[in-house]
């Protein structure tokens, strides 16, 4: 056993793989997209279909009033409706984005 040949475990397939092959993972050189913005917009999207749906679900009218003289009721406005549900649930999550970002910039100066 000793005096087998050492195999050596770094080899790529003993160099069996083409020329093809070996370019396929080279950098190309271009820089990546940004695609926040798409995401952004892709969520926006599917949070304003969920909000749809929130007002499809329940069976009964909704109403809300936002002032005196302007009501809205889901089942004779649904696309204002499902605005008003949108602006809410983005409402909240900008809200507890906005105490994460306030709660990680007072732990950071508060540190112990």
């Amino acid at each position: 056993m000793s005096n087998s040949p050492k195999k050596t475990i770094w080899s790529l397939q003993d160099n069996k793989r083409s020329e093809f092959e070996r370019r396929a993972f080279k950098p190309t050189g271009k820089k990546p997209k940004n695609k926040t913005l798409q995401y952004v917009l892709v969520s926006l999207v599917v949070l304003f279909g969920f909000s749809f749906l929130l007002i499809k679900i329940n069976e009964d009218p909704l109403e809300t009033c936002l002032w005196d003289s302007f009501c809205i009721n889901s089942k004779d406005s649904l696309l204002l409706y499902t605005v008003y549900v949108f602006l809410t649930i983005c409402l909240i999550i900008g809200s507890i984005a906005g105490a994460y970002a306030l709660g990680k910039k007072l732990g950071n100066n508060i540190k112990v």
